[in-house]
């Protein structure tokens, strides 16, 4: 069911206090996706389930209860982790990527790199 004029109005007024009032934070509610915060905590699980799994390796033979608890840390980590893909789905990890992708400089490409390697060693392959 579509806004009427009115509500409209009060709308845009709304969203011109908003930023009018802290345009930083306007910045980044513009910026932020779902997608972008499932795809950092998928990041930060990753690394806290290579924390546990180092945390667990180191301490098992000191003490099992010390193990136990990196293990709970890495199965916890690895829900966390399941979770957010879930809710990136496909089109999250397509929207991730193509963003990726073209706020890459030209020379961070790996057939760039390649190229440059070439050229700077004198492949005769080129």
């Amino acid at each position: 069911m579509p806004l009427s004029e009115h509500e409209q109005n009060i709308l845009r007024e709304i969203e011109k206090n908003f930023y009018e009032s802290d345009p930083g934070f306007a910045a980044r509610v513009r910026e932020e996706t779902v997608y972008k915060h499932a795809g950092r905590n998928c990041k930060w699980s990753a690394l806290t389930f290579v924390l546990g799994l180092a945390f667990t390796v180191l301490t098992f033979s000191i003490s099992v209860f010390l193990g136990g608890a990196g293990f709970a840390v890495m199965l916890l980590s690895a829900v966390v982790f399941e979770r957010n893909l879930r809710r990136l789905g496909k089109a999250g990890w397509a929207d991730l990527t193509s963003r990726q992708k073209s706020s890459a400089k030209p020379g961070q490409n790996a057939k760039d790199i390649g190229n440059k390697l070439r050229k700077r060693f004198g492949s005769k392959d080129n």
